[in-house]
């Protein structure tokens, strides 16, 4: 019998969290409900115009995020959206997006971000790849993680908790609000504008340009989720440096269950 109990140990402790059915990043063998959606089925890329499809997915990006107006104007105005099916289902998906055709748009590499949470928030590991890919450095990375992981359930007992948010990424899709529980309108939209400065010269100088932007979401007391964009120079694909608002408390729903997102 012990020599039975300590195998047992032995395989838990070499195996990890996979024969929980967990992730190694979630902290223990709790598994989210959407976990199930994650996988890396590769499918060929169709680009027809501003629609990629991918499988039986769709992405579509319409409009870019307009900077003519006064700096420190405020303008709420949204001027590019992009619209999608569902959610990636997994890296091989998210990098097949980015690549040829969200990353190299301003607009594209913003909503890109929710799609990243999510992702996050299924597949911790997974997540974290996608947002390696998303982002200007691991130190930005290291930020947005170090909150999701507070935001997001790490074990069952966390769900009832309110601080724990699983929803926020869907909060930043249109239609979603505190009223319907965070359901957003589908296809998916993200909705974005400049921020109340034009584009402008960072202190990296030589390196690129950071570019301030919106995303347009209402389960926030202020509508506007800042999300500031580096595009290296001479370099073809967006990258973002930070976005503090899109992972900030939202308000909390206690009336019924988040539906999740597909």
């Amino acid at each position: 019998m012990k020599k039975c109990i300590c195998a047992i140990a032995f395989c838990v402790l070499l195996c990890g969290c996979d024969l929980l059915g967990g992730d190694p990043l979630s902290g223990g063998g709790y598994t989210d409900k959407w976990a199930s959606l994650v996988n890396e089925t590769s499918h060929d890329v169709q680009l027809n115009g501003n629609t990629l499809t991918y499988g039986d997915h769709t992405y579509t990006l319409d409009g870019e995020i307009s900077y003519d107006f006064q700096p420190g104007y405020y303008d709420p105005q949204v001027t590019a959206t992009v619209q999608f099916s569902n959610i990636p289902s997994g890296y091989t998906e998210f990098k097949a997006v980015y690549e040829n055709l969200l990353g190299k748009s301003l607009a594209g590499t913003v909503a890109m971000v929710p799609m990243a949470m999510e992702i996050y928030a299924r597949k911790p590991s997974t997540g974290e790849k996608c947002l390696l890919l998303l982002c200007k450095d691991a130190s930005c990375v290291d930020g947005i993680t170090r909150e999701l992981k507070r935001k997001f359930p790490q074990k069952r007992e966390d769900e009832s908790d309110e601080y724990c948010q699983r929803y926020l990424p869907a909060a930043l899709l249109e239609g979603a609000v505190y009223d319907n529980a965070y359901a957003p309108n589908e296809p998916y939209t993200v909705e974005m504008g400049a921020a109340a400065t034009q584009p402008q010269e960072a202190k990296l100088t030589p390196y690129g340009t950071v570019y301030y932007t919106y995303i347009f979401a209402d389960a926030w007391d202020t509508s506007s989720r800042g999300v500031d964009v580096f595009l290296p120079k001479g370099q073809e694909y967006f990258k973002v440096q930070n976005c503090p608002g899109c992972y900030s408390q939202c308000k909390t729903i206690f009336g019924g269950p988040w539906t999740g997102l597909k």
